[in-house]
C-alpha cells in the first residue's frame, strides 16, 4: 500500500522560497508519476507538478512554470517541490500524490499548509 507524507510547509513573505518534501512508501515506484497538487479555500483542486520516477520527465503548470522546481531522491524515496519568488496566490494545501500505469492518481498525501504574506 502507498503511503505518501508531505512535509516542509509553513508561512512565508511573498518573494520567499519553501521546500516541500514527499516521502514515499509501500512499493517500488519504478513506472509511477508523483504529482504535486495544491487546493486554495474556495477553490477546486489544481495540479502544480509532475515527475516520473524512472527518467525523471516533469511537467509543470503555466502558473508556477519557471518558478517551482520538482526533483527526487531516489535513495530516499522522497519527492521535493522548490518554491522560488512565492506569491500571495500560491497559498493552499499542499497535496502530493501517486499515480501508476493507470496515469491516475489515487494514492495521496494527508496535505501540507503554505501560507504566502503580502
Amino acid at each position: 500500500q502507498v503511503q505518501l507524507v508531505e512535509s516542509g510547509g509553513g508561512l512565508v513573505q511573498a518573494g520567499g522560497s519553501l521546500r516541500l518534501s514527499c516521502a514515499a512508501s509501500g512499493r517500488t515506484f519504478s513506472g509511477y508519476y508523483i504529482g504535486w497538487f495544491r487546493r486554495a479555500p474556495g477553490n477546486e483542486r489544481e495540479f502544480v507538478a509532475s515527475i516520473k520516477w524512472s527518467g525523471g520527465t516533469t511537467n509543470y503548470a503555466n502558473s508556477v512554470q519557471g518558478r517551482f522546481t520538482i526533483s527526487r531522491d531516489n535513495a530516499k524515496n522522497t519527492v521535493f517541490l522548490h518554491m522560488n519568488n512565492l506569491k500571495s496566490e500560491d497559498t493552499a494545501v499542499y497535496y502530493c500524490a501517486a499515480a501508476g500505469i493507470s496515469r491516475v492518481y489515487d494514492s495521496w498525501g494527508q496535505g501540507t499548509q503554505v501560507t504566502v504574506s503580502s
